[in-house]
């Protein structure tokens, strides 16, 4: 398989002369995992830029080390959320690594860098010519489409038309070329590629599509990145107890979404290969737990298929999730009466604080995340990753729904929904997955890539290589894009 493309010189020029002209200066791979890397000029520029901000040195933000604040923020080590005992009511440490701290509020605006910027160096992607299509249930399309207006490449989001109104309005604001919205909801993957389908059989070579679900830059990116930035604050933060004792790197749960975010668990299986890599869906859309299908609100975690980049041989469980669990959740933690609730439960108000960085999906992986501690009779020596992969603040027409629907929160539902769906979550809707069970999901994939998406059987049959993936995740593949990107830079 061949992931670094052909150099093409001519379109090469153009892309590094459009972007002398708008002083943009590329981060490499490296300096996404380790800011202390990027040159001072850079830091020094970034004191005068807000977080959101339309400016190409915010490039340089792509990174879950961003300092969290919303304007002329440096670096640190991370931002995490260290659940305690009093909310997940298991004796594992749950911790959620933030991407609120993130341009664009969410990661995926990473995902999709590690998409477009080997296309951008190497000549495969013209935007002089060409527009960047972004295909996805939301955050990747939004980071998609902010990457180019950085990058000064046109840019065209498809997203169901079910998504939070915020998503389309701030797409709109950063002046994204195209806005299509396609039937739907969270589940309705399939009317995306048909949009895709329908936009190269009218625009031939005027396009270039990026879909996440098959991306590989996609996984690199995660895999380097969210991999790494798990692992060293395992190691700087949780690999001992304040006493001493040894504590273990017990599970990485992510939901599967495209299955780029999960790729970090490919990472933490060379550092720990004992880990469990959980894999978690929506209950009303159980494609992995039962080859089902449905809709469901947990947004952004598209599913009814599985994505081509995910290596399901190296998923060890599925976590079904009921969307209502994590729409109530919702409320809990973000009204008055559901912190008052948290506070009579003895949640420390740091804790009550934070938990605004949590949007819909991130609490579906906590919930998946107390439930695997508790089906694998986890201690206090296990210590469990989740990525809380965007906040509240994409979400506030879906709170503003919920009121409508269900009325004012008060203490009564806050204090039901916490022993149900907090300390009364329990071990159902699990699927340990056995050497069988993985096949039969990877070869699941058939019916969407092969029949559906123009893949071959052939190359079916390679994902399940281990060696395959072991190609896909080396050192070599982003070091040399790091070499193309330097070259950009210098040119």
């Amino acid at each position: 398989m061949k992931l670094i493309p052909d150099i093409r010189e001519d379109v090469l020029r153009k892309s590094i002369i459009r972007a002398r002209e708008r002083n943009i200066i590329l981060p490499t791979f490296a300096q996404m995992k380790d800011p202390g890397l990027i040159p001072d000029a850079i830091k020094t520029r970034l004191k005068q830029v807000g977080l959101w901000e339309l400016d190409p040195a915010n490039l340089f933000r792509i990174s879950w080390k961003n300092e969290p604040v919303a304007h002329g923020g440096g670096y640190g080590e991370g931002n995490w959320i260290e659940f305690p005992s009093s909310i997940t009511g298991v004796d594992a440490t749950i911790i959620g690594i933030v991407g609120k701290w993130f341009p664009t509020g969410a990661h995926k605006v990473g995902a999709a860098y590690g998409c477009l910027v080997p296309r951008l160096v190497t000549g495969a992607f013209d935007p002089d010519t060409q527009k960047a299509v972004w295909p996805s249930t939301g955050n990747y399309c939004r980071g998609g489409a902010y990457d180019c207006a950085l990058l000064a490449c046109p840019a065209v989001a498809i997203l169901p038309e079910g998504m939070s109104r915020e998503r389309f309005e701030w797409l709109q604001e950063i002046g994204t070329d195209e806005i299509i919205a396609t039937p739907g909801t969270e589940s309705n993957v399939k009317e995306i590629y048909d949009k895709c389908w329908e936009l190269r059989r009218e625009r031939g070579d005027g396009i270039k599509i990026f879909n996440q679900f098959e991306e590989w830059g996609n996984a690199i990116w995660h895999y380097h990145t969210t991999g790494s930035v798990i692992e060293e604050i395992f190691s700087n933060h949780y690999s001992q107890k304040d006493n001493g004792q040894a504590q273990r790197l017990s599970a990485f749960v992510s939901a599967t979404g495209s299955a780029g975010t999960l790729a970090a668990g490919d990472y933490l299986r060379t550092q720990h290969p004992g880990i469990r890599v959980v894999a978690t869906e929506a209950l009303q859309c159980p494609t992995l737990l039962r080859f089902g299908f449905g809709e469901h609100r947990i947004e952004g975690i598209g599913d009814k298929h599985i994505p081509w980049i995910h290596n399901v041989r190296n998923t060890d469980m599925v976590a079904a999730v009921d969307d209502e669990q994590t729409m109530q959740l919702m409320r809990l933690f973000n009204e008055e009466e559901g912190h008052a609730c948290l506070r009579r439960e003895g949640v420390d108000e740091k804790t009550i604080q934070s938990l605004g960085q949590m949007g819909i999906s991130s609490l579906c992986n906590l919930v998946a995340s107390i439930k695997t501690a508790r089906y694998y009779d986890m201690d206090g020596r296990d210590v469990i990753f989740t990525p809380l992969t965007d906040s509240m603040e994409l979400y506030s027409s879906r709170m503003e729904e919920m009121l409508e629907i269900h009325g004012p929160y008060n203490s009564r539902q806050a204090d039901q929904h916490y022993g149900r769906y907090l300390l009364g979550a329990g071990t159902d809707n699990l699927r340990e997955l056995s050497y069988a069970d993985r096949k039969s999901l990877h070869n699941f994939k058939y019916f969407t890539w092969v029949e559906q998406q123009g893949r071959s059987s052939e190359e079916l049959h390679q994902l399940w290589d281990e060696d395959f993936w072991h190609e896909v995740f080396s050192p070599d593949v982003v070091n040399e894009w790091d070499q193309l990107i330097n070259a950009f830079n210098q040119n």
